[in-house]
């Protein structure tokens, strides 16, 4: 490449060129407006004025590409296929990239993707079009295809160059799944051709193998050129296909067309050459993009979800606050996995529980998460006696000294909490935040027992907390601005998402959650089989069926939990009346004493040596009747009691956007996320028919189908939820 070549590149925006002595040109991506390289506006343009120049350079040995941060190219810009409206746009944008990279890797000559860090969706994609890809071995490396989470199949030539390369069934398992891997198994597979221990050693095995390979062609190139494993018409490839779509909808049950397209994507185009798959690839990427699943998932997930990440719900005119140590108060599953997702970010935590026995059990559950963590590769010895090293347990609260949060994890009894409350302000700075983990007692209730209010807050975990990425923080009557922002910046320390609700009984998660799995068991009470209640759940695009999440957060606790609701609202002066979910509850859980999965019995029998099945009993309890409801009108009946019951906290005031009511839904408790969220599902049907929708299945079902005044009010006037 000519001097004036490099020159030309080094005009690109985002792009910088050097030149060896040998003839081998190292291209650096840097895009200095983001935190991380993608593939969007300008990029596609610089990357085919880049290959062109390349390319017609006769004096270029060889090219590699890297970048300047420490990830690679983590994908696709999102927000761009969110603003595209055609299919045209949408086949334009796959085949304009495309073009460049098919111009790239027919060229000739060698080219190395040098992989700085986590490569991801495009990005990978881009490297895949490379002859040879060395990556720097990082724990933090990720390495896969993941459009599926959005709806998507990878439309940079992912579905035809993976299966070429991994061949056919390990190409499927990793774009239907969206799985991500690290560097090791990614070369293990061939997806990867060697790792380097930092990115001079990269770049210096990117330049010898350049130089023993003066001339390159892809496999697919090569005259001759079979899938490896066989292409979709060898037996044991076709077998996999066969099977493929009925494992797939067993998963998704219908629910992502984007797993149908990556399946006939592979299929289609191992039966052709590669331009010609390439193509098909195209024609489904418009598919997906267009389809309203992904454009649900894309609103709500990616576009709404950053709006979060970015500060949407933190109160303006406060510092970024940093937490250093935080005490949790009560050491069982959730106060350990709290402690644990807090020392893993660095803090100092205080464990406290009644004895020293039981802080050290919960110290314990982080030892053996990082064991697992040590047996996959994914950490070492020395780092999980660091993070060890961060939680100290105690009996004691005067070991509260200097912790600028306190969680208090305890038993929902009022008088345990407010003891703890006392305690812990009796020893903490006058500066230091009190939350509580509650999830359901209202924190204006809780906060009477607290010297300072307006500090005390709610930060709603969900168990396990190490895997489950949402917190809801409550704020009650008198919680302040500035403990707000401290809270919320907790939150983002410790890489959870932050939804932000106002204080109610239930708040928000808990309060709609329960709708779905109160309605699965009122229909088991109407006379439905359960097996129809469980297979609507699952068809839904719920993570679990009602009644088996039931046993999963046990029959007594809901009932504790109604009760002491019935007390609080006896002493307002409310009477409560029974949802009809509650004689099937005291039927199963107090007469036949079945409490659910921790006891070994509930609604489900679970045997030792054998797998979970529902209670043959309830079929004799709870007869099904002759008439059996469609398994459209049980789905409905359970995604609108949902939609509905947010769409009154929003009306309400406990929720404060949009997009704290969409990602918290699904976040928080798996609300079907094809459907992009419990508001976006009203917003996708449409108020006037979700409205007419409402008013049958309260005419049929009982009241509490009745659609809340607001997407009444929305019906009226042609409009729908969105964030100012």
């Amino acid at each position: 490449m000519t001097t004036d070549s490099v020159n030309t590149i080094n005009a690109l925006a985002n792009f910088s060129a050097e030149r060896d002595d040998a003839g081998i040109i190292t291209v650096t991506i840097d895009q200095a407006d983001r935190k991380m390289n993608v593939i969007g506006d300008g990029f596609t343009e610089s990357f085919a004025a880049l290959t062109d120049s390349f390319v017609a350079d006769e004096s270029a040995k060889g090219l590699i590409l890297t970048s300047g941060k420490e990830t690679f190219i983590v994908g696709a810009d999102i927000d761009q296929l969110g603003q595209i409206e055609t299919a045209q746009q949408v086949y334009d944008l796959a085949e304009d990239l495309k073009r460049s990279l098919r111009k790239l890797e027919t060229s000739g000559k060698p080219v190395v993707a040098a992989i700085t860090g986590t490569t991801l969706g495009g990005g990978l994609e881009v490297a895949l079009a490379c002859h040879y890809r060395i990556a720097i071995d990082s724990p933090k490396t990720k390495i896969g295809l993941p459009e599926v989470k959005l709806g998507l199949l990878p439309g940079g030539g992912g579905t035809q160059r993976l299966p070429r390369l991994v061949g056919i069934q390990k190409a499927l398992e990793l774009m239907t799944q969206g799985k991500e891997l690290r560097p090791s198994p990614a070369k293990d597979i061939g997806l990867i051709n060697e790792i380097a221990s930092d990115k001079a050693d990269m770049l210096a095995k990117a330049k010898a193998w350049i130089a023993a390979n003066p001339k390159v062609q892809q496999p697919w190139d090569v005259k001759g050129f079979k899938v490896p494993g066989g292409d979709p018409k060898h037996p044991k490839v076709a077998q996999v296909f066969s099977i493929a779509p009925a494992m797939a909808n067993q998963k998704s049950h219908g629910n992502y067309p984007a797993i149908e397209h990556i399946m006939s994507c592979v299929f289609e185009g191992c039966m052709v050459d590669i331009d010609t798959g390439l193509e098909v690839e195209s024609r489904y990427f418009v598919a997906c993009v267009l389809s309203p699943e992904s454009r649900n998932m894309i609103n709500t997930l990616w576009t709404q979800l950053n709006s979060i990440k970015k500060g949407q719900s933190r109160p303006e005119g406060f510092d970024k606050y940093q937490t250093k140590k935080v005490a949790v108060l009560g050491a069982g599953m959730m106060g350990a996995g709290i402690a644990y997702v807090t020392a893993k970010a660095g803090m100092d935590v205080v464990l406290l529980d009644r004895d020293i026995e039981s802080a050290e059990k919960g110290k314990d559950y982080s030892a053996k998460i990082l064991d697992k963590a040590i047996g996959r590769g994914r950490s070492t010895k020395e780092k999980k006696e660091a993070l060890l090293g961060k939680i100290k347990t105690t009996v004691s609260y005067d070991d509260l000294e200097g912790c600028d949060l306190v969680i208090e994890a305890v038993f929902e009894n009022r008088e345990i909490k407010a003891k703890c409350t006392e305690q812990s302000e009796a020893v903490i700075p006058e500066s230091a935040v009190y939350a509580s983990n509650t999830s359901t007692l209202p924190i204006t209730s809780l906060a009477t027992a607290s010297k300072r209010p307006n500090q005390f807050i709610g930060l709603h975990f969900f168990s396990p907390v190490d895997k489950m990425p949402l917190v809801e923080i409550i704020m009650g009557e008198e919680t302040d601005d500035e403990t707000l922002a401290k809270a919320f910046d907790y939150v983002l320390q410790i890489n959870k998402t932050p939804i932000v609700v106002n204080d109610s009984r239930g708040f928000y998660t808990s309060r709609v959650f329960a709708t779905y799995v109160t309605e699965g068991i009122a229909m088991l009470g109407e006379g439905v089989h359960p097996r129809s209640i469980e297979v609507a759940g699952m068809k839904a695009g719920m993570p679990m069926p009602p009644l088996a999440l039931q046993d999963e957060v046990s029959l007594d606790l809901v009932m504790h939990i109604t009760e002491q609701t019935k007390k609080d609202l006896a002493a307002e002066g409310i009477d409560m009346s029974d949802h009809p979910s509650m004689s099937v509850l005291n039927v199963v859980g107090r007469e036949h004493e079945r409490l659910g999965k921790k006891v070994g019995k509930g609604f489900y029998d679970y045997p030792e040596n054998g797998e979970k099945h529902l209670w043959p009993e309830l079929i004799n309890l709870f007869p099904p009747k002759d008439e059996q409801p469609s398994q459209q009108d049980l789905i409905d009946r359970m995604m609108f009691i949902q939609a509905n019951e947010s769409a009154k906290c929003y009306q309400e005031n406990v929720v404060r956007s949009v997009a704290d009511t969409n990602v918290g839904s699904i976040f928080g408790w798996g609300f079907a996320p094809q459907h992009g969220g419990t508001l976006q599902f009203i917003n996708e049907m449409g108020a006037k028919k979700f409205v007419e929708r409402s008013r049958e299945l309260a005419e049929q079902y009982g009241e509490r189908f009745a659609p809340a005044q607001i997407v009444v009010d929305m019906a009226e006037k042609g409009e729908e939820f969105v964030d100012a």
